[in-house]
């Protein structure tokens, strides 16, 4: 009787071990139990102990290398829900850093796993890449001095001012259909000194990344009022890896119903923008 108190006890500890670790989190612990079939990226991943995630390291309020080393924001928190369902802690996940030229060769040549890097969805860039997602939606808007000087109120509006947005970008394609008077840098933070002494007059790209710039400097700038695009971010991986990405599709619905989504948000994003309803992922 006592051996099999004691074997039903063992089942239960168990039993609560194994609840206890289900279920993925952005806070860095693994959590994974699930298993995976043999050959795949999961398996492969898991087995390894180990995800080489691709990220921005200038973007305030979604990729932004902290005192560290370490980038913080919203698409870090994103790429730990996924290392986090396959049972990989945030302290294992190496982060290289990825501006928006070497996204694609570095998925290309397995320099990363992923890239979850402000990472808009297109079909040109899914003729080489595949996308999980979008985990959410943003648009194209122009980052002024304060005051608005030149009185730029959307893409109609630019005239002859010079318009400064990161080299190979979705938002230079996108300004250029109105203007060709563009500038382009390496990083969309290297927009804001040609600002300051009048080489350009505006910033172009995604409103989230210029409010997380506009936060750093105080009352220098500013962001536009309203968006003249759609821009979903997805999550990018190589091609053809289907079950990699329906995986991540997978865990990225299960983190908007359980409310993972929500708290990565509003640990990051959320401390200067409002909460949004997450988007519809695409499983093309």
């Amino acid at each position: 009787m006592k051996l099999n108190r004691i074997a039903a006890g063992l089942v239960a500890l168990t039993t609560a071990l194994t609840l206890s670790a289900c279920g993925g989190n952005s806070e860095g612990q693994a959590s994974a139990t699930q298993s995976f079939a043999e050959g795949t990226t999961m398996a492969k991943l898991a087995e390894a102990g180990t995800i080489t995630i691709g990220t921005k390291f200038d973007q305030p309020l979604f990729g932004l290398a902290g005192p560290d080393g370490t980038p913080e924001g919203f698409d870090v928190e994103i790429g730990k829900l996924i290392a986090g369902e396959l049972g990989i802690s945030s302290d294992k996940i190496k982060w290289v850093e990825t501006v928006s030229q070497n996204r694609e060769p570095f998925i290309q040549n397995g320099q990363v796993d992923i890239v979850v890097a402000t990472y808009t969805i297109n079909d040109k860039r899914k003729e080489v890449v595949d996308f999980a997602g979008p985990y959410y939606i943003a648009g194209q808007s122009f980052l002024v001095p304060k005051g608005n000087p030149m009185n730029i109120t959307g893409p109609d509006s630019l005239g002859d001012n010079v318009i400064c947005t990161v080299t190979g970008s979705t938002s230079e394609k996108n300004v250029r259909e109105y203007t060709d008077k563009v500038i382009t840098v390496d990083k969309y933070s290297d927009c804001l000194e040609p600002i300051r002494t009048g080489e350009a007059k505006a910033l172009t790209t995604d409103n989230v990344i210029l409010a997380g710039l506009v936060s750093q400097n105080g009352d220098e700038f500013e962001v536009t009022d309203g968006t003249f695009t759609s821009e979903p971010y997805g999550i990018g991986l190589a091609k053809g890896d289907d079950e990699f990405r329906a995986f991540i599709n997978d865990t990225l619905e299960a983190s908007y119903s359980d409310g993972r989504w929500a708290k990565a948000w509003e640990s990051t994003a959320g401390t200067v923008l409002p909460t949004p309803e997450p988007p519809a992922v695409d499983r093309y």
